[in-house]
């Protein structure tokens, strides 16, 4: 039984920032994805979800589910704190499908009688299910606690299988070196769980981070790739830019010896707003994955609203370069209701694309041999954000002039660019020849924006626009 006492949810009271195609919580604060999986023919999305307030709080596990990706069905929350494994909150974790049931593996959040926030301990705890909608917390959590060697923060387990045996990460931080890890686990059943040791360690925190949180370990194109959200890396010329990074790193996991041969640290996206992303494996091989559209420098305007925060589309990871990218999932297109434009065009001056409702639409452009372009988005006459690429340097910078300066990304030299830039009530998500680059981006506006492509030299671009909206 829950120690927490019934409350209402609040809900929102203005929905002017509301996204129509991107998932969001019906009022309340969202942060990570959690326990992304596919059971019993649905798609289901959990997520970090205060529903009291739109400020960050005791944490639960809102839920959604659908059949398409498009179309998504509000479910009653899965995970509420206060029980004893978890009297702080049910912080992030990972799902797995064993037996025809559903297992959460998930952190369990507890603080010390004194008054301080930032003392805290963590643990690891199973629910299940076997409809997919109604969880039961296991009456013999935790299943994992911390080790001596490390500190208080132990959180966000990802959990698969392997050659009969069950396997998970943990996010960490090594004592007394004060930097991030990954431990590995292994279990026979899911609740009787063996340390093995970490894979992998920071080599200094200003490099790779002093805590390393919501990892993710899939196998992709013959490597095992690591996905991280490193804190504490210092900034490194242009990469690594924000306040806290999403990283991944690929190699080979030897599970013999419990070690990740792995390379360097890898941003995977530049953009502002983008943390503690989550993949799971789609039935069609497809290795899926929602992202937190976070904030960390910037207020949130939506909180006036009763509400905040949202996920990224949904998309795939793909091997680019010998780098991770991500483009957006296939079932994306059906948002296109309308072609506003769709020709080969000239671009020598300023192109204004005359949508009818420019804050739900996408583009779509090829440019040959391109040069120095730019793509603006704005509101009157102001710059909301502006991508432009550099081809001295073979560089993109995402700018936005008022909330948060330039981001960049370099490319490989290529001799067309493809740009599609996804475009909902608050978001902009800008994905850079078919998985190279990605920036992800919020905004806040009150008027209809403009979206204006230029070029200084004469440039052949492919273009094609679009109204974007959920099907019926």
């Amino acid at each position: 039984m829950s120690l927490v006492k019934a409350k209402e949810p609040i809900t929102v009271t203005n929905a002017r920032y509301r996204q129509h195609y991107h998932l969001q919580t019906p009022g309340g604060w969202l942060n990570d994805p959690n326990g992304l999986c596919y059971f019993q023919g649905y798609y289901h999305v959990f997520y970090q979800y205060h529903p009291y307030s739109a400020e960050w709080g005791p944490m639960h596990w809102g839920h959604a589910r659908s059949q398409d990706l498009l179309h998504w069905e509000d479910l009653p929350m899965a995970l509420t704190p206060g029980d004893p494994e978890d009297t702080g909150g049910c912080f992030s974790g990972s799902a797995i499908v064993k037996d025809n049931r559903l297992y959460l593996i998930y952190t369990g959040h507890h603080y010390y009688d004194d008054g301080d926030q930032d003392h805290f301990w963590e643990n690891q705890n199973v629910a299940y299910s076997d409809d997919g909608i109604h969880f039961t917390k296991y009456a013999g959590n935790p299943v994992i606690e911390a080790p001596d060697d490390n500190g208080q923060d132990f959180r966000d387990p990802k959990v698969w299988a392997h050659d009969g045996q069950y396997y998970l990460i943990v996010g960490s931080q090594a004592q007394p070196s004060r930097t991030g890890r990954v431990l590995l686990y292994q279990s026979a059943d899911l609740f009787n769980w063996q340390l093995l040791g970490p894979i992998t360690i920071a080599q200094s925190i200003d490099s790779e981070g002093f805590m390393w949180e919501c990892p993710d370990l899939f196998h992709l194109n013959g490597q095992d790739t690591l996905v991280f959200s490193p804190m504490g890396i210092a900034a490194q010329g242009h990469d690594f830019l924000n306040l806290n990074q999403v990283a991944s790193v690929m190699g080979n996991l030897d599970y013999s010896h419990h070690a990740l041969n792995r390379g360097s640290l890898y941003e995977i996206d530049h953009g502002h707003n983008f943390y503690a992303p989550q993949s799971f494996l789609a039935p069609d091989g497809r290795q899926m994955m929602y992202g937190w559209m976070s904030s960390f420098d910037d207020p949130y305007p939506e909180q006036a609203d009763g509400w905040c925060g949202c996920l990224t589309v949904p998309r795939e990871y793909v091997i680019k370069n010998h780098h991770l990218g991500m483009i957006p999932v296939a079932e994306l297109a059906q948002l296109r209701q309308q072609t506003i434009v769709s020709e080969t065009i000239q671009l020598n001056h300023p192109v204004t694309i005359a949508y009818n409702d420019a804050q739900h639409a996408e583009l779509d452009l090829t440019l040959e041999h391109p040069q120095n372009y730019q793509w603006r988005f704005r509101n009157q006459d102001q710059v909301i954000m502006s991508l432009t690429f550099d081809p001295e340097q073979n560089e993109f910078n995402l700018d936005r002039p008022h909330h948060g300066g330039k981001r960049y990304v370099t490319i490989t030299p290529q001799p067309t660019h493809h740009l599609q830039i996804i475009i909902d009530t608050s978001s902009v998500e800008i994905f850079i020849n078919d998985g190279e680059a990605c920036f992800t981006e919020r905004y806040y506006i009150d008027e209809a924006p403009s979206v204006i492509l230029s070029a200084r030299e004469p440039t052949k671009a492919q273009l094609a626009a679009y109204q974007l909206g959920i099907p019926d």
